[in-house]
């Protein structure tokens, strides 16, 4: 009974914009600071190397170069000191923590990017737009008409006319 209300009373304060990214990408998270009376937002880029835990209890790790040091954050995932998190570039990895990182400096640090879309998204999205046309272009099949001529004609075996 006590654990359905913790879960019950933990929900509410959940926020559910929070999930959208993954580990190996780059982020920038807009954390709020207090500064006396005052209060700025800092964002903090860098790339997560991981991400623990779940419910109210999941935080993340976000990690950047500063002068040549690697700086290290840990984020509660939920916190309201978090105003939000943008996603830069969605890194292409293999592995749940990205703690190999932490030896490397430089160049060695780069994350391969993952490709949205690309050359095979496009040629997809082509052929769906000219089967489309085609269906357009031809009502007179759907109306029990015969099709044209030459669409009964047969192409040799290798699939190139041949003129005679």
């Amino acid at each position: 009974m006590s654990h359905r209300l913790v879960h019950e009373a933990a929900r509410g304060c959940l926020k559910p914009d929070r999930g959208d990214f993954a580990v190996g990408d780059t982020v920038d998270v807009h954390v709020r600071i207090v500064e006396g009376e005052k209060e700025r937002i800092q964002i903090f880029r860098g790339i997560v190397i991981g991400r623990k835990g779940s419910g109210v209890n999941e935080s993340f790790t976000v990690r950047r170069l500063v002068a040549g040091e690697g700086v290290e954050r840990v984020f509660p995932l939920h916190s309201p000191a978090i105003e939000k998190i943008v996603v830069k570039k969605r890194g292409k990895v293999r592995r749940a923590k990205l703690y190999y990182l932490r030896e490397r400096t430089g160049k060695a640090t780069k994350v391969a990017e993952q490709r949205l879309g690309g050359r095979k998204a496009d040629i997809v999205a082509d052929l769906a737009a000219t089967d489309q046309h085609r269906d357009q272009a031809r009502p007179e099949e759907e109306e029990g008409k015969s099709p044209p001529a030459e669409a009964g004609k047969e192409k040799p075996a290798g699939g190139v006319e041949k003129k005679v």
